[in-house]
């Protein structure tokens, strides 16, 4: 399923210190290499995807940022309690995080200008995930090893990729049994107002576990940094014969639903549209798992044979 990953471009490296009681380390990260003094137990993230990593593997961070907007938006894995919100992913508040003493500050491009005033509070990894340069969904798995290792915790991230793999390979299964040998197409998108969407395409998570479950896009976006690009409501009627998913939240689903330009759509009219719970479309490697979960599960709601995700006949 996801064998085809490339390897991890990041690598651990252990260098003992001989005049210091602690072993020192160099872990490159997408700068270059930086040196720890040890393996970091408070960790603070400063962005959702660099957040939802820490927490897969099983490290609680110190602190991250909006967490209020974390648990709408990302929602998996849940957030405890006890994380401290250190500001937005844009400003973070720089005393707050000072406070929680952290040994290490995870950053992602929207804070990248941000780390040499970091670096004054403690040691500083960049992650640069999304990206037009590179493959976003198997960068996000190669951020989640080189955490682990930073962490120590390679056997959990080892665990967990292939659980994913397996899970996958089950939903896809399921898919196929519920459709048959004709797999329709699909397009996956969200919501930006009532008159536009922000569409999935290539370099994106959505349309990555969509093709892990063995679908084609009905309506091909051409691959940027982030893998989405905004239409108008209009052009979805291109989706044609295919399956529109749609990824909530969306707060004003009441109207859409009384909106003329969206029933007057093909895939409105032959009921071959679903919304999708949900899932945080620019995360880490789990999130793919995620957002394959959530995929199929909307596709078995609309297939020809009404099959639930345990894979019981309804």
């Amino acid at each position: 399923m996801l064998k085809n990953r490339i390897p991890s471009l990041i690598t651990l490296l252990f260098l003992m210190v001989s005049h210091t009681a602690s072993a020192q380390f160099v872990v490159q990260d997408s700068r270059d290499e930086q040196v720890l003094d040890s393996i970091p137990q408070r960790v603070v993230a400063l962005n959702w995807d660099l957040a939802e990593q820490v927490i897969e593997l099983g490290v609680t961070p110190v602190a991250i940022t909006d967490t209020a907007g974390y648990s709408e938006w990302v929602v998996q894995p849940a957030l405890s309690s006890d994380i401290e919100d250190v500001g937005t992913r844009a400003e973070p508040n720089f005393e707050k995080i000072a406070a929680v003493k952290p040994d290490v500050i995870l950053v992602a491009s929207p804070q990248a200008d941000l780390i040499p005033q970091l670096e004054k509070i403690a040691p500083v990894l960049y992650f640069q995930t999304y990206s037009a340069d590179h493959d976003n969904s198997l960068m996000a798995i190669n951020n989640f090893e080189a955490i682990a290792l930073v962490l120590g915790k390679e056997k959990v991230a080892q665990e967990k990729l292939i659980e994913m793999d397996t899970e996958i390979a089950e939903l896809k299964q399921q898919l196929a049994d519920a459709y048959g040998n004709s797999l329709p197409a699909v397009s996956v998108f969200r919501f930006a107002t009532l008159t536009s969407v922000f569409m999935y395409g290539d370099n994106s998570t959505a349309q990555y576990a969509l093709n892990q479950l063995g679908f084609t896009t009905a309506l091909p976006q051409k691959s940027n940094q982030w893998g989405v690009t905004q239409l108008r409501l209009t052009d979805l009627r291109h989706i044609d014969d295919g399956i529109a998913l749609y990824i909530e939240p969306f707060n004003e689903e009441n109207k859409l639903n009384k909106s003329v330009i969206w029933n007057a759509m093909p895939f409105v009219r032959a009921h071959r549209v679903n919304s999708v719970e949900s899932v945080w479309s620019y995360g880490g490697a789990m999130s793919i798992k995620y957002t394959a979960q959530a995929l199929a599960k909307s596709l078995l709601e609309v297939a020809p044979k009404s099959i639930n995700v345990s894979g019981n006949n309804e």
